[in-house]
C-alpha cells in the first residue's frame, strides 16, 4: 500500500462513511492463511491491519486507476439497494455443505487484491484495484464437486451469468467488495461483484446473492440467452 502516490476523495464520501458505519466495512481484514503467489496469479495478499476507507486511490504501484464514479451504468434494472442486515450469500448446487453467509462472514475470509481492467462490449474499459475473496475459497468451504463444469452467479436484480469452474479455480477469480481502496458503492455492485478478468463485462456479475456449482456446461445467463457469447473471451486471450 505504500506505493500509492495520489489519493482522491470520492464525490460521495459522506454516503460511504454512513455505509461503512452501518455495515462494519471498516473492520480490519485478517491475514490470509494461504497467500497467492504473485508470479502465478498477479494477486497479492492484503496486509494485516489494512482496512477499506472513504478515500479513493487513483494510482497503485505506478499504475493509473480509473475513478469509481466514472463507470457507466448499463445494468438491467439500475443500481440496487441491498439491505445488508438481511443479506445472505448462498453457495449451493453441487456442494456437500451449502453456505448462507452474512456480509461480514464473507469479509472475514482471507482477502486478496488485484489490479484488473473491466472491458465492456459497448467499447469502454475501466481499470481498478479490486479487493475481495477468492471464489474458489468459498467453493472449497462448501466442499464443491470438482467434477462439475460451471459456476453460476445469480444477482439481486434478477441478473445471471456463468463462468467455467476450472477458469474460476485456476485463475483465483475474486468476488470483490472493494474498489480503489473504498467499499464498493451500490452503483457498482455492493455488496459483491465478480472480477472476471479476461472476459467481457457482462460476466462481471454485480449485487451477487448466490453462487451455484453446476454440471450444466451450457448454462446461459441473461445476456447469453439474448445472443451474447457464452465464453465472453476477450480478443487475444
Amino acid at each position: 500500500m505504500t506505493h500509492r502516490v495520489r489519493i482522491r476523495a470520492l464525490a460521495s464520501v459522506v454516503a460511504l462513511v454512513a455505509l461503512a458505519g452501518a455495515s462494519g466495512c471498516n473492520r480490519l481484514i485478517p491475514p490470509s492463511a494461504t497467500p497467492v503467489s504473485p508470479a502465478a496469479s498477479q494477486q497479492s495478499e492484503v496486509p494485516t491491519g489494512t482496512s477499506l476507507g472513504v478515500v479513493e486511490v487513483d494510482d497503485y504501484k505506478g499504475q493509473r486507476l480509473d475513478t469509481v464514479a466514472s463507470e457507466p451504468d448499463n445494468s438491467i434494472k439500475g443500481p440496487q439497494d441491498v439491505d445488508i442486515k438481511t443479506y445472505r450469500l448462498k453457495v449451493e448446487g453441487e456442494v456437500e455443505e451449502p453456505l448462507s453467509l452474512t456480509y461480514d462472514q464473507v469479509k472475514a475470509m482471507p482477502a486478496f487484491e488485484k489490479v484488473t481492467k473491466l472491458n465492456c462490449v459497448e467499447g469502454w474499459s475501466r481499470t481498478y484495484l479490486w479487493r475481495g475473496v477468492r471464489i474458489k475459497d468459498l467453493l472449497e468451504r462448501a466442499s464443491y464437486d470438482p467434477g462439475a463444469k460451471t459456476v453460476i452467479f445469480r444477482c439481486y436484480d434478477g441478473y445471471s451469468t456463468s463462468l467455467p469452474l476450472d477458469y474460476v479455480v485456476k485463475n483465483n477469480i475474486l468476488l470483490a467488495y472493494g474498489m480503489n481502496d473504498v467499499v464498493t458503492p451500490p452503483e457498482r455492485g455492493f455488496p459483491f461483484q465478480v472480477v472476471a478478468e479476461d472476459r467481457w463485462g457482462y460476466k462481471w456479475a454485480k449485487w451477487v446473492t448466490a453462487i451455484e456449482v453446476s454440471s450444466d456446461a451450457n448454462f446461459k445467463g441473461y445476456w447469453e440467452q439474448r445472443g451474447y457469447s457464452n465464453s465472453a473471451t476477450l480478443p487475444g486471450q
